[in-house]
């Protein structure tokens, strides 16, 4: 009995990891995004490099099913959403 408990907490403990980390990334995702939107609001040159590096981080952390898929950003997408708001 004691093995299936410990199976469980090393599981949990897997999982509480993953989640961690992809909070991390996320945050890191958003500030780079932040950093993008406003260089396109003052007509500055920007790059989504650093956006989609770290997505596609997330997005092999996705793989394992814990946490969610994020889209690849263009930078389109950046300018488009800059100029909405």
């Amino acid at each position: 009995m004691t093995n299936v408990h410990e199976e469980i907490t090393k599981h949990s403990k897997a999982q509480h990891e993953i989640v961690k980390t992809f909070l991390g990334l996320e945050q890191q995702r958003e500030l780079f995004i932040d950093e993008a939107v406003a260089l396109a609001k003052q007509n500055k040159e920007f790059t989504v490099e650093k956006i989609n590096r770290v997505t596609t981080e997330i997005n092999k952390l996705a793989q394992k099913g814990i946490v969610p898929l994020r889209k690849l950003v263009t930078s389109d997408m950046v300018k488009e959403y800059a100029f909405r708001k």
